[in-house]
């Protein structure tokens, strides 16, 4: 005579173990992906700040144009938000943008993109290709900034994830003197490593390394 009892506790204790194991893989999946959102969110955001605030802002966003001079310092009350001082306005906006994760944990870097011609002193700002200058008609080429020493608009995961990450940037974030051009974009980079629960469990590594690079056209005022 079958024991029904007995023959349902079987089951259960053949599909339970099985049925936890997906669930908590939905579960951390959602998670991670959540998290990932939540610092694109965050490099969008920081992307249109700098967009924003560089240029001819009154205390801009700024890098430092390599090879050339650096921007121009701005001695306003409280300091403006310079590459040497990792961009503590942008940074503190950045990280307003993300919600259920440690704020302080959410590293980003900015740099500056532009068009560049080359002269006898060396390759400076210029204007896009098709436009007019002084000396006739504009060649140049476009040449994108580096993150941690990698272009992040093409190759996002080869950049680390810390607080100091280096940058070139390929033009100046700011006016240097009247009617100098300046970048025509900024790109923000953001990460977070995340720490999974369970990690170990159902092949769940233990640290995620989640990044975001967005790319902004620089707004002047006029």
């Amino acid at each position: 005579m079958s024991h029904p009892r007995g023959q349902t506790l079987v089951e259960l204790a053949l599909v339970l173990p099985l049925f936890t194991m997906v669930l908590t893989g939905i579960i951390v999946l959602g998670m991670g992906v959540f998290y990932q959102q939540q610092i694109t969110n965050a490099a969008r955001d920081g992307a249109r700040f700098a967009a924003i605030s560089s240029a001819t802002a009154p205390c801009p966003v700024a890098g430092t144009y390599d090879p050339a001079s650096p921007p121009l310092s701005y001695p306003l009350p409280g300091g403006c938000d310079r590459k040497a001082e990792r961009w503590p306005n942008m940074t503190a906006h950045t990280r307003e943008a993300v919600f259920g994760m440690p704020k302080s944990s959410v590293f980003m870097a900015a740099c500056w993109s532009g068009y560049r011609k080359d002269t006898a002193t060396g390759a400076i700002d210029a204007a896009p290709p098709g436009t007019y200058d002084v000396l006739g008609p504009v060649t140049s080429v476009f040449v994108q900034c580096h993150i941690d020493g990698q272009d992040p608009t093409i190759n996002t995961a080869s950049v680390g994830c810390s607080p100091n990450l280096p940058t070139i940037d390929q033009a100046s974030s700011i006016s240097e003197a009247p009617g100098r051009i300046v970048a025509n974009t900024v790109t923000v980079y953001a990460c977070y490593r995340w720490n999974p629960p369970l990690a170990g469990f159902l092949l769940i590594p233990n640290e995620v390394l989640l990044r975001a690079a967005v790319t902004e056209a620089i707004q002047r005022q006029q």
